[in-house]
């Protein structure tokens, strides 16, 4: 008698078995789409930048002054906070809100692990406006190894910004020489490396 029992759960593991070799179904999504409706508006791309800020309204106003950012528009709350954004700096667009649902600015965080890199044109007069704005340098603007004219910055809510423009191409095979020879210059590496 015991063996029946066996047996039961051998052909109960077989058909579990069977079950998982069988492929999946897929499941067809509808996804209707109006006409003349663009799936990526021509302005966006696809990863775009989304600032948490403590008074995202006076963030808007900073990085018009700091960065020659284009106000896209706001969507206020009854209180005044600023539920969305959409500004652009160059080509690219970010979004911004306040402090709302759960979500948290750097100030709050007490700091902020993200880095938001502009590569423009003229670097040192983009650098010489933020400073002149109100930003604070975390990393002198200097040339870098890599071939940039680079530097970091943190603006007045907590967020990190870097900068940088093109000015050579190095190499491959000179680029690890190079780096080497920068942290060398650093200390043996003590320093903070630009990156």
């Amino acid at each position: 008698m015991p063996a029946k029992p066996k047996r039961a759960a051998g052909k109960a593991k077989k058909g579990a078995a069977k079950k998982a070799k069988r492929p999946a179904k897929k499941v067809k999504r509808a996804v209707s789409k109006p006409k003349g409706v663009q799936r990526v508006p021509e302005h966006m791309h696809t990863i775009t930048p989304h600032l948490v800020i403590k008074g995202a309204g006076e963030a808007i106003e900073f990085y018009k002054k700091a960065f020659g950012a284009i106000e896209h528009y706001r969507m206020p709350m009854p209180d005044g906070a600023i539920m969305h954004a959409e500004i652009q700096i160059g080509g690219s667009v970010f979004f911004m809100n306040d402090e709302m649902m759960g979500f948290k600015s750097p100030q709050t965080l007490g700091d902020s692990p993200v880095t938001v890199h502009l590569q423009v044109e003229d670097v040192d007069a983009l650098w010489n406006q933020a400073v002149a704005a109100g930003c604070t340098v975390t990393m002198p603007l200097a040339d870098a190894f890599w071939g940039d004219r680079y530097g970091m910055l943190v603006d007045p809510f907590g967020h990190k910004w870097s900068m940088a423009s093109h000015i050579e191409d190095v190499p491959p095979e000179e680029m690890g020489q190079r780096a080497a020879a920068a942290m060398a210059q650093m200390g043996g590496g003590e320093g903070q490396p630009p990156m």
